[in-house]
């Protein structure tokens, strides 16, 4: 969950004003919270709620909690970036799914792999939480492919092993970001946002360099970053014993 602050942090600067390289300040005083780090609070705190340890989360109960959860936090820091449709569901008094497919699906969902003691419990919780907000098919999928991905990469997958379950199961890992670096466009999409994200940590060498490459291929550059950053710190974090 830090790993997606961190990156939206760094990110955050550069979403309407890309920079294509690696070359940056990673944090600087023009950077600032965005929603992404906002939602990755609200859905950590939805599992909290709904029992907060390891393998013991409520799922029956976690739906409705992340629903309550999202709009009391967001609904305190309504200029922090917000889609026009999901700051009207933030401030709605009969919050729906909006079948979206925006890449704010997959922005918030490290929390559940994280807290999850088994994949297929980290791709109920994924979904779960998803689709109070986004429940378009590609919406979920974005959620679960990185769900997954940092799921595998806390349990020890090496990157040869994630590459091939993302591209079996969810997207092309076709190129690669050298080929993409001045042509990718900004996207709000999860098909065209969660790939580029997961290339970007599986090309780095370290946290820090997973995020430089994030951010170093322009686009929605907080959210890549977000989604990178939540993985690089699955795969990097330290281990204790």
């Amino acid at each position: 969950m830090l790993g997606a602050i961190i990156g939206d942090i760094a990110g955050s600067r550069f979403e309407f004003n890309n920079h294509r390289s690696k070359e940056f300040d990673l944090f600087h005083r023009d950077c600032f919270v965005t929603d992404d780090s906002v939602m990755t609070l609200a859905i950590a705190k939805a599992i909290m709620e709904c029992g907060g340890q390891v393998g013991s989360v409520d799922e029956a109960r976690l739906g409705p909690a992340a629903v309550k959860t999202m709009q009391e936090i967001g609904r305190k820091y309504p200029f922090c970036g917000f889609g026009s449709r999901f700051y009207q569901w933030i401030f709605s008094d009969d919050p729906q799914p909006c079948d979206s497919f925006g890449n704010g699906a997959a922005m918030r969902v490290s929390p559940c792999a994280f807290i999850a003691q088994s994949e297929d419990q980290a791709i109920r919780l994924s979904r779960i939480v998803t689709a109070v907000t986004h429940n378009h098919s590609e919406g979920l999928k974005g959620a679960e492919a990185v769900t997954v991905a940092i799921y595998m990469a806390k349990t020890g997958a090496t990157k040869e092993e994630m590459r091939e379950r993302i591209e079996w199961d969810y997207y092309p890992l076709d190129f690669t970001l050298d080929e993409i670096r001045h042509s990718y466009e900004f996207n709000e999409s999860c098909q065209e946002t969660v790939p580029q994200a997961i290339e970007a940590f599986l090309e780095s060498d370290c946290f820090e360099d997973a995020i430089r490459n994030a951010i170093s291929i322009g686009g929605d550059s907080d959210t890549l970053a977000a989604i990178t950053g939540s993985i690089a710190e699955a795969y990097w974090r330290p281990t204790t014993g």
